[in-house]
């Protein structure tokens, strides 16, 4: 084993979801992951706690990205204009390239109960920063609480549907349908 190549995580993340894919999450194991990778398992607790977090330790930049994209936000821009313009710039930027990997790493979160209930915290995690991020605003606490809420569900019903289209639409479009669908349907909601 080569101490010194470069990119280990990212080997590390390929090995661990071609293993994951091919044998099962529950069937696979850290010293398999490192040995596909050509890294030793003191390298793989370097970069990830665990085996579940190799799924999950590339998203955990996303929800401060959100909070950051919301808090330099123009100041004018009303929450709804916010979530828009906070969600598509995360649409248009953070996902080239990553279509069969994301595939992949949903498949294997799907064969596995404790990979799904992760899936949903991490959920919960995004629909909590984007709260937090109109709390800071000066949006109030029920606005900041369901707006957050629902952009976290047009965030992952968006990326599911591009998943399942397998990338012939851009993410970007698919944001902005599904944020329009909810304008729609709300302003309906409040009309009548």
């Amino acid at each position: 084993m080569s101490r010194w190549q470069p990119d280990a995580r990212g080997r590390l993340e390929r090995a661990a979801l071609e293993l994951f894919a091919r044998q099962g999450f529950a069937e696979t194991t850290v010293p398999e992951i490192t040995a596909e990778a050509g890294l030793t398992t003191r390298t793989f607790f370097r970069h990830f706690a665990d085996k579940r977090e190799v799924l999950f330790a590339a998203e955990a930049g996303l929800p401060p990205f959100i909070a950051q994209l919301m808090a330099e936000a123009p100041a004018e821009l009303g929450p709804y204009d916010t979530l828009t313009h906070s969600l598509e710039t995360v649409a248009a930027t953070r996902f080239d390239g990553l279509l069969d990997y994301l595939i992949a790493r949903r498949a294997v979160i799907r064969s596995d109960a404790g990979l799904r209930e992760r899936e949903l915290r991490k959920q919960e995690v995004l629909a909590e920063a984007i709260e937090q991020g109109f709390l800071a605003r000066g949006v109030d606490e029920a606005t900041s609480s369901l707006v957050g809420r629902m952009a976290a569900v047009v965030f992952n019903v968006s990326l599911d549907r591009w998943l399942d289209l397998g990338g012939s639409r851009t993410l970007l479009d698919l944001m902005r349908e599904h944020l329009a669908i909810t304008r729609a349907t709300f302003g309906e909601a409040s009309e009548r």
